[in-house]
C-alpha cells in the first residue's frame, strides 16, 4: 500500500500540477486506471484503496484551484472528520475510471463533498465526505478564513439538510470529551 501510494503521489507532482486551472466549487474530474496494487485478494479494488484514491483526488482539486497554495501559505491543512462510501460495481485491474469530486455545501464549521467513481458514465461507487480545517500550530480554522482562502461565497453554498442529518448521526465527541468503547 505505502508504494501505490507513492507512486500515485509522485505521478501527481509530475504530472498534476499540469492538469487544466479549475474553481475550488467546479466538479473536479480526475481519470485514473486499476492498478494491481489496488486490488484486494478477490482481484478487485480494495476498499480501502478507494479512501486513498479519494485523498488523491482531493488534493488534486485543492492544487488545480490554487486552494491547496493558499491552504499552505496560512498554514492550514485539511482533515476529513466523517466520511461515508457506498459500492455498486467493483472497479478490476487495468479498468479505467474517473473520481468526480464537488463541493456540496459548508456550515458554520466544515466542508461537505460528495466523490463518485465513474466509468463510461456509469456510477461504480460513491462518498460522502465532511472536512475540517486545522492551523499547523493547533487550533480549527473559522470556516470564514477556509472560505476566504478557497475564493468561496458560503451563502452560495449551503448544506443539504440530509447532509447535515448525516453528519450528525455519525460524528464521534469532540477530543475533550471522552469516547468510551461501550456497546448497547
Amino acid at each position: 500500500m505505502p508504494l501505490r501510494r507513492a507512486g500515485r503521489l509522485i505521478r501527481f507532482s509530475l504530472v498534476g500540477n499540469r492538469s487544466p486551472a479549475q474553481r475550488f466549487d467546479e466538479v473536479g474530474r480526475v481519470r485514473r486506471i486499476v492498478w494491481p496494487g489496488d486490488l484486494d485478494e478477490l482481484r478487485h479494488v480494495n476498499n480501502g484503496a478507494y479512501l486513498t484514491l479519494l485523498d488523491h483526488a482531493r488534493l488534486e482539486l485543492m492544487v488545480r484551484s490554487g486552494t491547496w497554495a493558499r491552504l499552505r501559505a496560512a498554514r492550514v491543512y485539511p482533515v476529513v472528520t466523517d466520511q461515508t462510501i457506498s459500492y455498486r460495481r467493483s472497479l478490476t485491474l487495468g479498468q479505467r475510471y474517473e473520481i468526480e469530486t464537488r463541493v456540496a455545501g459548508f456550515d458554520d464549521r466544515a466542508v461537505y463533498l460528495e466523490q463518485r467513481f465513474v466509468v463510461a458514465g456509469e456510477v461504480y461507487a460513491r462518498a460522502y465526505v465532511r472536512g475540517r480545517f486545522l492551523y499547523e500550530k493547533g487550533g480549527v480554522v473559522p470556516i470564514e478564513e477556509v472560505a476566504e482562502l478557497c475564493g468561496i461565497e458560503l451563502a452560495a453554498h449551503p448544506v443539504p439538510d440530509w447532509m447535515r442529518e448525516w453528519a450528525a448521526r455519525v460524528a464521534l465527541p469532540s477530543t475533550r470529551r471522552p469516547a468510551p468503547s461501550e456497546w448497547d
